[in-house]
C-alpha cells in the first residue's frame, strides 16, 4: 500500500498548497482555500459541540438539544470534504503506484483504465447517494434547530462528485486523456443505469468485478476498490444501490465514530509542535547511561505518537529525522537505526487511545475500555523484545568514548519542561474510564488540551498554521472515512448474502482444532496487512471473524487484540509491508535496504505475535481483574 496519506509530518505542514499556488489561477486558489477552511470549521464543529454538552449537562443537568446528531453531522461533512481535498492533492490511498510511467501507449492506457473504472464508481455513489437523500427527504427528519437532515447529507452527493472530477482532473494535463476517461466512466455508469439484467444472471457483475480488480492493480484508490466491489454486488444481486449509500451514511454518524477524527487532531496537534523534541530529550535523560537507554527512548517514543495518531506511518515521519540522528550519535549504524524506527512504528497500535482499538471495538461490539485494558500486556510484550533486541545489538562503546552519564538536573529540567504533554494520558483515559465522559467527550478533551499547550503554553502552534494543520487532519481523516463508508457498504452484503454463517460452517467442518485455525488466522491476517490499511480490514474482516471467533470459544478481547497484533506485523511484512515503503521515503533508501535493516524485528515481532495469539491470559487479565470479565 502506498503511504500517500500518512504525509503528516510537521515540515510537510507548512508546505501545504505551495506548489499548487504557483501553478492555480488565482479563482481556484481561493476555492480550495475555502475548502480548507470549511474543513478546518467541521472539524471545530465536531472538537466543540462535544464540549459544549459536557459544559451544559454538567451545570444545567440537561445538555444540548440535539448534540450527538449534530457531532456526528459534522463527523460526516469531515469525511466526504476530506475526501474531496484527499482527491484534490492526489493522496487517496492506493494499492499501487500505477504503471504510468511505461512506454506509449501503454502507460497512457493504464491511466485511462485505472481513472475510468475509479471514475464510474465514484459517479455511481453520488447517484446513489441522490437517490438516498430523496428518500430521506420524504421523511422529513431534523438534526437539530429546524435543520432538515438531507441538507447535511448533500455531502455524500457532492463529495462524491468532486472526488470524480478531480480523478479525471489529474490523469494529466492533456485534454484527450481526461476525454478518454470520462467517456469510459460515463459508458459504465450507462451501462449500470440502464441494463435491465434478469435476477440471478451474475455474468455481468463478474465482468464488471474483474475490470474493477484490474484497476486496482493499476493503481486506483481503495475507496474505488471497495465501493466499486459494493456496488456492483448490490447490482448483481437485484438490489437497490441506494444501499451503499445508506451504509456510508450509518457508519459516519455512528455514535462513537467521531472519537477517530478527534484523537487524530489531538496527535497532529502534538505532532506539529514541539512534542516530539521535548519527550525525547525526557526520555534520553531518564534513562541516563543506560545500554538499553537508545532503544528504550525510540520504542517509548514510537508507541507515544502510534497511540495517538493510530498511524504508524506518521510516526516514522514525525520522528524519523529525530531518532534517527540520535540513535547514530548512540553508535548504532544508519542501516540498523532506520531498521529499529521502522520495526518499532506500529508497537503503539495496542496502546490506548489508538484509533484502531476504539475501531475495532465498534465493530465487533466489544467495549472500548476492555480492548483498551487488552491491550496493554501484549503492546508491552511487543515493545520490551524490540528493546532488548536493539539493545543487545548496540555496538559496544571504545574506550576513548564519552560516557554518556545521568544527569539528575537534566532530568528534572527535561521533566518539568515535558509536564504539560505527560498529562495527556491522564486526560484522555482518566474520562472513560472514570464514567465521567464519554469516549467522544474524552477525545474532544483530549483534542483541546492539546490545542492549549500547544498554542497557548509552548507557543509552538501559531495561529496562522492551525487551519493548515487542521486541513491535513481532515484530509487524512477524510480519506480514511471515505474508505470506511463504502467498505461498510460491502460488509453489509456479505452479512446479507449469509457469508459469515456459511463460512463458520465451511471452515469448522473443515478445521476442528482451534490450534489450527488461530494458525491459520495468523497467515490469513499477515497478508491482510500487507494489502490492506488497519482501518479497512477491520470494518471488512472483523464481521466475519467474530463468528469465527465464537464459534471456537475464543474471547472476544482476545481476539481482537491478536488480530491488531497481526496486521500491525503486516506492516512490516516483506516485500510490501507499508512502514517499509514510508521508510524508504523518509529516508531516501533502497526498499532491499530498509528491508534488509527491518527483518531481525519483524522476525522477533513475528515470536511475540505468536505468543500473544496462543496465550490469551496475556490479552485477558486486566479486563477480567478491572471490569469483572465483561466483554
Amino acid at each position: 500500500m502506498q503511504p500517500t496519506d500518512d504525509k503528516a509530518g510537521g515540515k510537510a505542514v507548512a508546505a501545504v498548497g505551495a506548489a499548487e499556488s504557483l501553478d492555480s489561477p488565482r479563482l481556484w486558489r481561493v476555492i480550495h482555500g475555502g475548502e480548507d477552511v470549511l474543513l478546518a470549521l467541521a472539524l471545530a464543529g465536531i472538537l466543540m459541540v462535544p464540549l459544549v454538552e459536557m459544559v451544559l449537562r454538567t451545570f444545567f443537568v440537561s445538555g444540548l438539544v440535539g448534540g450527538n446528531a449534530m457531532t456526528q453531522h459534522f463527523t460526516l461533512l469531515v469525511s466526504m470534504l476530506g475526501g474531496a481535498v484527499a482527491a484534490r492533492e492526489a493522496r487517496l490511498l492506493t494499492l499501487s503506484q500505477g504503471f504510468a510511467k511505461l512506454p506509449v501507449p501503454w502507460g497512457w492506457l493504464c491511466e485511462v483504465w485505472r481513472v475510468g473504472v475509479a471514475v464510474s464508481v465514484s459517479l455511481l455513489l453520488a447517484w446513489a447517494s441522490w437517490r438516498f437523500l430523496l428518500f430521506e427527504k420524504e421523511g422529513g427528519k431534523v438534526i437539530a434547530y429546524g435543520v432538515p437532515v438531507w441538507v447535511a447529507q448533500l455531502a455524500l452527493v457532492v463529495g462524491f462528485a468532486l472526488v470524480s472530477l478531480r480523478l479525471v482532473r489529474h490523469i494529466g494535463p492533456e485534454w484527450w486523456l481526461r476525454g478518454a476517461a470520462a467517456a469510459v466512466a460515463i459508458g459504465i455508469v450507462w451501462y449500470v443505469l440502464g441494463y435491465a439484467a434478469e435476477p440471478e444472471t451474475w455474468t455481468p457483475a463478474v465482468v464488471l468485478l474483474g475490470v474493477l480488480g484490474i484497476s486496482a492493480v493499476l493503481g486506483a484508490p481503495i475507496f474505488a476498490l471497495l465501493g466499486g466491489a459494493a456496488v456492483f454486488l448490490f447490482w448483481g444481486s437485484w438490489n437497490p444501490l441506494e444501499s451503499v449509500a445508506l451504509s456510508h451514511y450509518s457508519l459516519s454518524t455512528n455514535p462513537t465514530i467521531p472519537a477517530l477524527p478527534l484523537f487524530t487532531l489531538a496527535g497532529y496537534f502534538l505532532a506539529e509542535g514541539g512534542t516530539s523534541h521535548r519527550m525525547v530529550r525526557l526520555l534520553k535523560a531518564l534513562t541516563g547511561d543506560l545500554r538499553a537507554g537508545p532503544a528504550i527512548v525510540t520504542v517509548l517514543a514510537c508507541a507515544f505518537f502510534t497511540s495517538l495518531t493510530g498511524a504508524s506511518g506518521v510516526t516514522i515521519l514525525a520522528l524519523g529525522g529525530l531518532i534517527v540522528p540520535f540513535l547514530t550519535e548512540a553508535r548504532y549504524a544508519e542501516k540498523a537505526s532506520i531498521g529499529l524506527l521502522t520495526g518499532a512504528g506500529s508497537i503503539g497500535m495496542l496502546f490506548a487511545p489508538c484509533l484502531p482499538l476504539i475501531l475495532y471495538a465498534i465493530v465487533a461490539q466489544v467495549e472500548i475500555q476492555a480492548m483498551f485494558l487488552g491491550g496493554v500486556g501484549p503492546g508491552m510484550a511487543l515493545a520490551a523484545g524490540v528493546i532488548a533486541w536493539a539493545t543487545w545489538t548496540r555496538p559496544a562503546a571504545a574506550r576513548s568514548a564519552p560516557r554518556w552519564s545521568f544527569d539528575r538536573r537534566e532530568a528534572w529540567s527535561a521533566f518539568w519542561d515535558a509536564k504539560w504533554e505527560l498529562l495527556i494520558p491522564l486526560v484522555s483515559l482518566g474520562g472513560i474510564f472514570s464514567g465521567l465522559a464519554t469516549p467522544v467527550e474524552a477525545a474532544a478533551l483530549t483534542a483541546l488540551y492539546a490545542l492549549i499547550i500547544e498554542m497557548v503554553i509552548y507557543r509552538d502552534l501559531s495561529p496562522r498554521k492551525l487551519v493548515g494543520v487542521m486541513r491535513e487532519c481532515g484530509l487524512l481523516i477524510g480519506g480514511v472515512l471515505l474508505i470506511l463508508g463504502v467498505a461498510q457498504g460491502l460488509t453489509n452484503y456479505l452479512v446479507d448474502a449469509q457469508v459469515p454463517t456459511l463460512l463458520v460452517d465451511f471452515v469448522t467442518t473443515h478445521v476442528s482444532s482451534p490450534f489450527v485455525f488461530l494458525a491459520c488466522l495468523i497467515v490469513i491476517l499477515l497478508l491482510l496487512g500487507c494489502m490492506m490499511d488497519v482501518f479497512s480490514a477491520i470494518i471488512i474482516v472483523v464481521p466475519l471473524l467474530v463468528p469465527l471467533g465464537v464459534a471456537y470459544g475464543i474471547d472476544p478481547v482476545h481476539l481482537g487484540v491478536l488480530f491488531l497484533a497481526n496486521l500491525g506485523l503486516g506492516f512490516l511484512t516483506p516485500p510490501v509491508g507499508m512502514n517499509l515503503f514510508i521508510s524508504s521515503y523518509r529516508f531516501n533508501k533502497p526498499m532491499g535496504e530498509v528491508l534488509k535493516a527491518s527483518l531481525p524485528y519483524f522476525a522477533l515481532q513475528l515470536a511475540i505475535v505468536i505468543l500473544i495469539t496462543y496465550w490469551p491470559a496475556l490479552s485477558t487479565t486486566l479486563p477480567a481483574l478491572f471490569l469483572g470479565g465483561r466483554p
